[in-house]
């Protein structure tokens, strides 16, 4: 469980910091692309094993999955750009979120964990209590023109794909290589970051450098510990906690750092997720 909890944690720590720079930050690719850089020479320092991909047992294996990841890393995140442009910023944020589906789902059908009732209706609660703090009636905005609903589902879909890649080399990967898996992921988002800044033209400024090497490093540390508590915990436990946990966090930094108003909506939401924190807990 320590894991799980540095995991939101430092989740958390990233999008606060993101928060922290939304007046500072000009290029948001040069921003991801400083960021992956220091995710990847972290994911380098904590390799035993300094040769990144001598052939060894289930390389081949983390080299494709971490390119695929890294791949879905930057698509999630241009998805998720594009949605809030067409959807507005509620309705977009409600789908990512709701991408907890797909690893929780994927678990249970791939992998045959086997979920409690309990953990069930914990995960039921967790997700309406997603809905319930970022679907506020009239401000999710949003065209209704054929095709957005996709572009929705597509954000969700992908999102949860992301999220789905750790549990993935947790269940078929060699656990002694999961430096190399790390590393390969971060840094084809890298490369996937640089190219997009050199074709975008956008100017760089140094806040946009100094904040993604700051966010780089919560960030890493999020998908290490989210890919450790893998290792000890049911994905349809972990996936749930993971995300609402972020949310309970981000939102009190919100009311603390920033002065944003909690609505009766989330409160409610609140209370729903410390109910389905305590289900998921149970055995």
């Amino acid at each position: 469980m320590l894991y799980l909890i540095l995991a939101v944690l430092a989740s958390s720590a990233v999008a606060i910091i993101m928060r922290l720079g939304e007046k500072h930050i000009k290029n948001n690719f040069a921003m991801f692309m400083a960021n992956y850089f220091v995710c990847s020479l972290i994911a380098f320092l904590f390799m035993e094993d300094k040769r990144p991909f001598a052939p060894q047992e289930g390389m081949t294996f983390a080299v494709c999955l971490g390119l695929g990841s890294g791949c879905l890393y930057l698509l999630s995140f241009m998805l998720m750009k594009h949605n809030i442009s067409k959807n507005g910023v509620m309705l977009s944020s409600v789908f990512m979120k709701l991408g907890v589906l797909v690893p929780a789902v994927m678990a249970v059908a791939a992998f045959g964990e086997k979920p409690t009732v309990l953990h069930i209706i914990g995960f039921v609660i967790a997700v309406a209590a997603i809905v319930l703090i970022y679907l506020e009636p009239g401000k999710a905005g949003g065209s209704k023109r054929s095709g957005v609903f996709l572009l929705l589902l597509l954000l969700l879909l992908v999102s949860g794909l992301t999220e789905s890649m750790a549990n993935i080399y947790d269940k078929v990967g060699v656990s002694s290589i999961k430096d190399h898996f790390l590393l390969c992921n971060f840094l084809t988002a890298f490369t996937l970051a640089g190219i997009m800044t050199a074709i975008t033209h956008k100017r760089i400024t140094w806040k946009d450098i100094v904040f993604g090497i700051v966010i780089g490093v919560p960030n890493y540390f999020a998908t290490r510990f989210l890919l450790l508590s893998l290792g000890s915990l049911e994905a349809v436990v972990v996936y749930p906690i993971y995300n609402v946990g972020a949310i309970v966090l981000i939102s009190l930094a919100g009311i603390l750092m920033f002065k944003e108003k909690l609505s009766v909506r989330k409160v409610i939401g609140f209370i729903m997720i410390v109910a389905a924190l305590i289900l998921l807990n149970l055995n």
